[in-house]
């Protein structure tokens, strides 16, 4: 194995121990556990700071792991799901066997692909989805780098990815839908109309 692989491999036993790992994206850093390990989820609340009705965004690597977070994808986003991998996040409904501390007591999920290497790599060796959320103390800047993943959390952040420098500036386009619309939630890097457009290849 070269260093990546043993690095990744690190990160998916902490993971899989219940731990938080941060990782880059294409926007920030974010915080990856397992969004089906409720002591895992309650933790990377306490870390942030993050108040319970904000729901945890979730990143996949193939579509097809969407089965464990919702049993329906609008026919909508079709053509949206196809512009993955993106810093595009959409909400869907969250099957009801879901943490309401992933959901936000919402009754949604919300889930994209990372055009990240590393991250995907990381999500795609997990075999199943982990959560996104931007590696910050909530209401404070999200790190770019992961020496200011350590300067927001120090040693309560169990292992860090180190990817270099992320871009920064806007996070992921959260798009959902209302009465058969697709509205924008979040605004983000990929602007709104060019999704709108993409929408309507239908």
């Amino acid at each position: 194995m070269d260093s990546t692989d043993e690095r990744i491999a690190s990160a998916l036993a902490v993971i899989g121990q219940g731990g938080v790992v941060a990782f880059p994206t294409e926007t920030y850093y974010g915080l990856a556990v397992d969004p089906f390990n409720e002591k895992a989820l309650s933790r990377l609340f306490a870390l942030k700071k993050r108040p319970a009705s904000k729901p945890v965004l979730t990143l996949i690597s193939h579509q097809s792991q969407l089965n464990s977070l919702t049993a329906e994808v609008p026919e909508l986003y079709l053509p949206l799901m196809s512009m993955w991998p993106a810093p595009l996040t959409l909400v869907f409904k969250a099957l009801a066997s879901l943490s309401p501390l992933l959901t936000g007591g919402s009754g949604t999920v919300a889930a994209r692909i990372s055009s990240h290497p590393l991250a995907a790599m990381l999500v795609a060796r997990n075999g199943q989805p982990v959560t996104a959320t931007s590696a910050n103390i909530s209401g404070h800047s999200a790190a770019v780098s992961a020496s200011e993943v350590y300067q927001a959390f120090g040693a309560r952040i169990d292992f860090i990815l180190d990817g270099g420098t992320t871009p920064g500036g806007k996070g992921s386009t959260l798009v959902g839908l209302s009465q058969g619309k697709l509205v924008l939630v979040r605004d983000g890097v990929m602007e709104f109309e060019k999704i709108t457009r993409a929408a309507k290849q239908i």
